[in-house]
């Protein structure tokens, strides 16, 4: 690779068959009267030539820097594995997609606390960030302390205020799960997740319209050790119904496997159904019934959005996008209670 040093815009110009102005202009981000495609061939020449380093200040003195920032909340339930988890994986996978795409550059962050975000923003002077995971309070605490844009996607919130907000069905995605067990003859129903409030208690909510009735629920403990205790400790119990809905793909399969190994068969004697629809569900034996969301029509949506906000600082939307019951071999047909 050429040294920076041994590049000079004349050569760039040359090569591109366009004017050194141009190429000073995108240098200095005086871009307003060039076309973008110009701009992205003389940025990718830049690139190629050994001009990364300028260009990298060159974004951060711009008004606008094209950057996007994308922040997870590394919650300890994840124990130091965030970006390991199927769902996580996927989001970053199309997320990064989108942007690129958009011609802006990601920046990824995991953070504990959501002020992290502040200083991460300001940092790279963000055009607008994706954050995924945190709760409401959190989300409206982050509103009143930054100005760019900013899109939630994988997290919860009851009201929109003044930032955009990408979720899925959550309830109709249990309602289809209770719908389809009512189906095939379930009634004892137990449901299990890690907490009760936000998407969780939606999805449950969802299971119980389904079936008509309410499906018990059972809390299990964030951490892996102790998920595995609370099993043993529970095994009895779950052999008191015939179907169980998980929140989640991780944890139905987590419990699949557990009861598989204590010689129980996976539909004959309980039914599981998941939510997500992830790698994993597909792979798994038998096959995992999910509710699946589409992560790649969420990260259109998401950074669709958000280039909309970027733009027009009145845009602020409430979007929801469907999900899909996913039919797989985990759910035994037309049982006798």
């Amino acid at each position: 690779m050429w040294s920076e040093n041994k590049v000079r815009i004349k050569d760039i110009a040359e090569e591109l068959g366009v004017s050194t102005a141009t190429v000073s202009n995108v240098l200095h981000g005086k871009t307003k009267k060039i076309s973008e495609q110009t701009v992205k061939k003389v940025e990718k020449k830049l690139e190629e030539r050994g001009y990364i380093p300028n260009m990298a200040a060159t974004l951060l003195a711009r008004n606008n820097s094209r950057i996007i920032g994308v922040v997870v909340n590394n919650h300890p339930k994840y124990e130091g594995h965030i970006f390991e988890d199927s769902f996580i994986a996927s989001a970053i996978n199309h997320l990064s997609d989108e942007i690129e795409d958009s011609g802006y550059f990601m920046m990824l962050k995991k953070a504990k606390k959501i002020t992290e975000i502040i200083e991460f923003a300001s940092m790279w002077n963000m055009d607008g960030i994706v954050v995924i995971g945190f709760c409401e309070d959190e989300y409206q605490d982050l509103r009143d302390r930054i100005r760019i844009s900013m899109v939630i996607y994988g997290g919860f919130v009851y009201e929109q205020n003044r930032y955009g907000n990408i979720t899925i069905d959550d309830f109709d995605g249990g309602r289809q799960a209770g719908l389809y067990l009512k189906k095939n003859g379930h009634r004892k129903v137990l449901c299990v997740a890690d907490n009760e409030v936000c998407m969780d208690r939606r999805r449950y909510e969802g299971v119980c319209e389904g079936l008509g009735e309410k499906a018990d629920f059972l809390k299990i403990p964030m951490q892996e050790n102790e998920r595995h205790i609370f099993y043993e400790k529970n095994f009895e119990k779950f052999l008191k119904y015939t179907a169980i809905f998980a929140v989640s793909d991780f944890y139905a399969l987590e419990l699949m496997h557990f009861l598989q190994k204590k010689q129980v068969n996976i539909p004959e004697d309980i039914s599981i159904i998941g939510f997500d629809g992830s790698v994993d569900a597909k792979k798994s034996k038998p096959r995992l019934t999910t509710v699946k969301q589409d992560n790649k029509l969420r990260a259109q949506t998401a950074i669709s959005l958000l280039i909309r906000m970027i733009n027009d600082s009145s845009v602020a939307e409430n979007l929801c996008i469907p999900v899909e019951l996913e039919i797989g071999e985990s759910v035994k047909n037309h049982i006798d209670i």
